[in-house]
């Protein structure tokens, strides 16, 4: 998932109608101290995405969390190899696997369509007939009540293959881009009573992440100077108003969500494997130890990077570094050491049961 950087969507227009405010909250309360975690420790979810795009993806998604440090993965359904996904995960009972809800079908040579159908949901078709490639194109093109049926088709679909999703979220960040898709989101959450992720803490990375979309943008334009004052962007001044609503609703709430993993890489023109390997372990231990106290969900993409998966994804080599990264004895060893908690959707949802 990516929250939408492009969107200027400004979320008080949907959380306006809300009745909860800020001042109801408890105050200097982390998200996981709500739960019942100690105070001031960081308790993680370390989250594959994907799972179900590709059997690389179902390969990578089982080996992080069956040998590495990933709790938490979601499954795209209305791809080809989400049935064998979830298929093959009942021979490991107890995996946290939620829905990777999705809208969009981004590569050009592998496209995947909507389960509810050309009939109930034409504006979720591109002219190929497949979900359109990018989110602008599904906001402009469809009504939230097709995205509505859409996602509820992906959620029955998991249910009639017998898996009941620890949570839900969204493919390429679509389900923020607008207030209409962001009600939808939750409206589906409430009537299946499955959580929903969705970052409404102190959110320091996630807020840092979108300041350096900016930072490169103004860069582009020339407009860019060191040291100069960046604005929080609306989306996120917005999201802890929004994330006392969900937790109103039942629901618990991420601190903080980290997705750039797959932007890094080393700073060199050409690089090895396993330099690109060691760079991500390294960058998920800075990622650690910046992280403030709460509970905060770090996304991966953990894939095989064979010669099939080259064929329509230039990202191999990045997610084939994330799977690597997810099964080290180093970042293993450090996140023992730093006391880190690693936990799951499931975990957290029960925790929420029990709260206040």
């Amino acid at each position: 998932m990516r929250l939408y950087n492009k969107s200027k969507v400004i979320l008080a227009l949907w959380v306006s109608t809300l009745s909860v405010s800020l001042a109801q909250t408890e105050s200097g309360k982390t998200y996981a101290e709500r739960l019942g975690y100690p105070e001031g420790r960081k308790v993680v979810i370390f989250h594959v995405d994907d799972a179900g795009m590709s059997y690389e993806s179902n390969q990578g998604t089982f080996q992080a969390m069956q040998e590495g440090v990933a709790t938490s993965c979601s499954v795209m359904m209305p791809c080809p190899w989400a049935g064998t996904f979830l298929r093959l995960s009942k021979e490991t009972p107890g995996m946290d696997i939620g829905l990777h809800l999705v809208l969009t079908s981004e590569w050009k040579t592998y496209r995947w369509e909507p389960l509810a159908g050309r009939t109930l949901v034409p504006g979720l078709l591109d002219p190929e007939g497949s979900f359109w490639p990018s989110v602008e194109e599904v906001v402009a093109h469809a009504p939230a009540e097709e995205v509505y049926l859409e996602l509820k088709a992906q959620v029955e679909r998991a249910l009639q293959n017998g898996i009941l999703p620890t949570h839900l979220d969204s493919h390429m960040g679509t389900l923020f881009a607008s207030p209409e898709f962001l009600e939808t989101y939750l409206k589906v959450g409430l009537e299946y009573q499955i959580p929903i992720m969705f970052p409404g803490g102190n959110n320091k990375l996630i807020t840092e992440s979108f300041q350096q979309a900016m930072i490169k943008q103004l860069k582009k334009e020339g407009n860019y100077q060191e040291g100069m004052d960046l604005p929080t962007p609306a989306v996120l001044r917005e999201a802890q108003a929004m994330g006392e609503k969900i937790w109103s609703s039942g629901f618990p709430v991420l601190d903080d969500l980290h997705k750039d993993s797959g932007d890094w890489r080393p700073d060199k023109v050409s690089f090895t494997q396993r330099e690109l390997t060691q760079h991500k372990i390294m960058k998920f231990k800075e990622t650690l130890e910046q992280l403030e106290p709460g509970l905060a969900m770090i996304i991966v993409h953990c894939s095989e990077n064979t010669e099939n998966f080259q064929r329509f994804s230039g990202s191999g080599a990045s997610r084939q570094a994330d799977l690597e990264a997810m099964l080290s004895p180093e970042l293993k060893a450090y996140v023992e050491e730093e006391k880190i908690i690693l936990t799951t959707w499931k975990e957290v949802m029960e925790r929420r049961r029990n709260s206040k």
